[in-house]
């Protein structure tokens, strides 16, 4: 009798430790989740970001390389629904081709959540500290269920913080006709382009740069002086050695995170053409047209050009030729920023590129590989 009471009391007491620790289901006891998540299965190495929770969902984006290959993507989504949570995701080949039907997801409804773990019928996420996660899939294969287990490690923002530079905030959004004759360019700082990142030293007579920048909640807005002695535009061709042709080269890191964005959207270098195209490499290692991220227009008036620039921002979940929404913009933010001008007077290639931010070594240009080499912006709260 005595052995049955223990029992009984234990089972009791494991009952309300479990019910005390079980959480409701709402996304903001799973924001821990998300990320930039890197880890290995399957042979290869495997990605997963997680976006922090927003109108009513966490939305993720996975992919599997190996051999230096993409194996598949997935879309991910926690959403809250009839006062839980669902997890749904969809596969696509290397191809974006869909291995699910246009109206299919695969559901995993949620069981419970805890302090440290969410499970869901099929899939659990398992917290072991801030930058290091399991997580446990069961994989239907032949009438038997195998759990799979990812363990993942958060990429961490070793970027160091440089050239740092308060943009103001405006209540009203600068028309985009490279007039710039509203209040906030008038109170905005200049700051200026002026380190050689490739080519022979300048003189001011072959180019001179500053700009300015603000910010709303829908966009970063830019406005850049330069004087250029020359334009060059021979390609027609927007997607055609866009980098020889004189332009604006706009880097963005949305997060200031830093690291790699070769061929990825870590972050973005915004290649600004005299006919306002924009154009980034992407995934394929080929040149896109982004025109819908960037709006432009230019005033020039003998050798002195001005560009008035809206830029939105877009995080690192970025999925080429799929629906994305630019981030929506706050105070206290900080933008990983840094902007440049491709200079060609005569030749075939580019004669001179320079750049806002110093960039220590003897290989300057990296923009466009390395965004720890991008300055750092803070939107400044709005003027009470």
């Amino acid at each position: 009798m005595r052995h049955l009471i223990i029992i009984l009391l234990l089972s009791i007491t494991s009952i309300v430790y479990s019910q005390e620790n079980t959480l409701e289901p709402k996304l903001e006891n799973i924001a821990w989740i998300s990320g930039t998540w890197h880890g290995n299965a399957f042979g290869g190495q495997t990605e997963e970001i997680w976006s922090k929770p927003s109108g009513g969902s966490m939305m993720a984006t996975y992919k599997l390389i190996n051999d230096g290959k993409v194996i598949f993507y997935e879309i991910e989504v926690i959403r809250e629904i009839e006062n839980s949570l669902v997890l749904q995701l969809k596969h696509f080949g290397p191809d974006l081709k869909g291995w699910e039907t246009k109206d299919r997801t695969v559901d995993f409804p949620l069981k419970y959540i805890t302090e440290n773990k969410v499970v869901f019928e099929g899939m659990s996420f398992e917290k072991i500290s801030d930058t290091e996660m399991n997580v446990l899939v069961d994989i239907n294969e032949k009438d038997k269920v195998e759990t799979v287990k990812f363990n993942y490690h958060k990429k961490e923002n070793t970027k160091p913080i440089k050239q740092l530079i308060e943009v103001n905030h405006t209540e009203e959004s600068p028309t985009i006709d490279g007039a710039a004759n509203e209040d906030i360019w008038k109170k905005a700082k200049w700051h200026s382009i002026d380190q050689l990142w490739i080519g022979s030293a300048f003189s001011k007579d072959d180019f001179q740069g500053k700009y300015k920048l603000a910010w709303t909640e829908e966009a970063l807005y830019l406005l850049a002086e330069i004087k250029d002695d020359k334009l060059r535009d021979v390609y027609k061709d927007p997607l055609k050695s866009w980098w020889d042709e004189d332009c604006l080269e706009i880097f963005v890191d949305e997060d200031n995170s830093g690291g790699g964005h070769q061929y990825n959207h870590n972050a973005f270098a915004y290649h600004v053409d005299l006919e306002g195209n924009v154009v980034d490499v992407n995934h394929t290692k080929e040149g896109k047209l982004y025109n819908s991220h960037v709006t432009s227009a230019r005033q020039t008036n003998g050798n002195t050009t001005v560009w008035e620039v809206k830029i939105l921002l877009y995080d690192d979940a970025y999925i080429d030729d799929m629906q994305n929404k630019p981030v929506k913009l706050e105070a206290n933010k900080n933008v990983g920023f840094a902007l440049a001008y491709c200079d060609n007077d005569n030749s075939k290639h580019r004669e001179n590129f320079i750049g806002s931010v110093f960039v220590e070594g003897a290989d300057k240009d990296r923009g466009w590989i390395d965004a720890n080499i991008f300055g750092t912006l803070v939107l400044k709260a709005k003027d009470n």
